[in-house]
């Protein structure tokens, strides 16, 4: 699997993973493909040192890279609390009959919610490049498209390639024009904050768009198969974050939740925006039928519902609140079926493009 990108990059298979566990992450690294460490949860800069600290203990001492979330335009003068202060009461009420009606207990006296929008906001980002930059990173991956620009000329200044996701060619055309060298090109079909046009058509039509960059197709991918068949879109590599939830070194700190996403098909997720407030693909539960049902309050704009449901997500995940239990994962969750190790994953994927590359060598009269 592998194409000029995955040369450039010094890495065996042309597969980008996505993943929130550095033990993930490094496992990824070690099999031959690209791991990419989820940066959003380390609002303390000592937890991602710690944590790159270990990848580069773990990773034999080969390439891997972090994703952030990082807006384009920052808005200034505007604080966590100020924020918050625009929450209805309405909205806060929902979420408290919601949680009582199902039972679900509170925190324990002075424990904070684990995800809070601090995660989300600039300032933080830049205090992880600050940690991040101190270590031998080839890529930075931005969530939100396009970071700021002195991100990129930084980026670059370092001999570090910067990607960004795209929901649609006209998104692309903007990251090549802001100077990004990677476009990951995300279709519908996958987990968390998505747009809606689905890879087979978004593949191409960015491959198009922003040619000569390389473009890595997402969304919905989970077999060397799939792999195969975005290569031939015109992709340099695929990019695969949801497939990694169910292996052995991902810790997701709850049994219960490992067994919905093993359980559940690929037409039992949702776009629903009662996460984060815009459109992110995620397990369908009775937490998003609540607020998407007709008898809901309706969603806030980004970061207001993230910072309203913060808490609440802590305490349903902790708690074990099967019903309300969920988290992002794409429509691939449907072949996630068994917990395995990354490397297990890895093996199944080349066998599965040795197989596409195969049974297309015998279509065109090539195979002997």
């Amino acid at each position: 699997m592998e194409t000029e990108l995955s040369k450039r990059l010094g890495i065996e298979h042309a597969i980008f993973g996505f993943t929130p566990f550095p033990a993930v992450a490094a496992a990824i690294t070690r099999a031959g493909g690209f791991g990419v460490l989820g940066a959003v949860r380390y609002t303390a800069p000592d937890d991602l040192r710690r944590d790159l600290d270990w990848m580069q203990e773990h990773s034999d001492g080969k390439p891997y890279g972090l994703d952030v979330v990082m807006p384009a335009k920052k808005v200034e003068g505007v604080t966590e609390a100020d924020v918050e202060a625009m929450i209805p009461e309405g909205h806060r009420q929902f979420v408290r009959d919601t949680l009582a009606e199902h039972g679900v207990p509170e925190l324990a006296e002075g424990e904070a919610a684990g995800w809070r929008i601090t995660g989300w906001m600039e300032e933080v980002a830049r205090t992880q490049l600050d940690v991040a930059f101190q270590y031998p990173i080839r890529l930075l991956a931005n969530a939100l498209g396009s970071p700021p620009g002195d991100v990129v000329h930084r980026a670059h200044d370092q001999d570090v390639l910067v990607a960004a996701l795209a929901g649609s060619a006209h998104h692309a055309e903007r990251h090549a024009e802001a100077g990004i060298d990677i476009v990951v090109a995300q279709g519908y079909e996958a987990g968390g904050h998505t747009g809606e046009i689905a890879s087979m058509v978004l593949t191409p039509e960015v491959v198009d768009a922003v040619d000569p960059l390389p473009v890595l197709a997402a969304g919905g991918i989970g077999s060397g198969e799939q792999i195969a068949a975005a290569l031939a879109l015109g992709a340099q590599g695929a990019w695969l974050g949801s497939l990694w939830l169910t292996t052995t070194e991902a810790d997701l700190h709850s049994r219960a939740l490992t067994a919905k996403l093993l359980a559940a098909g690929s037409g039992d997720t949702v776009r629903s925006r009662a996460l984060t407030g815009k459109p992110a693909r995620q397990l369908r539960t009775e937490w998003t039928d609540a607020w998407d049902g007709p008898d809901g309050p309706g969603t806030l704009p980004m970061p207001l519902q993230g910072l309203l449901v913060a808490e609440a997500v802590s305490r349903i995940q902790k708690h074990e609140v099967v019903p309300l239990l969920g988290t992002p994962v794409g429509q691939i969750v449907g072949r996630m079926t068994s917990e395995r190790a990354v490397q297990a994953v890895f093996d199944d994927l080349t066998r599965g493009f040795e197989r596409a590359v195969d049974r297309i060598n015998r279509i065109a009269g090539r195979s002997q």
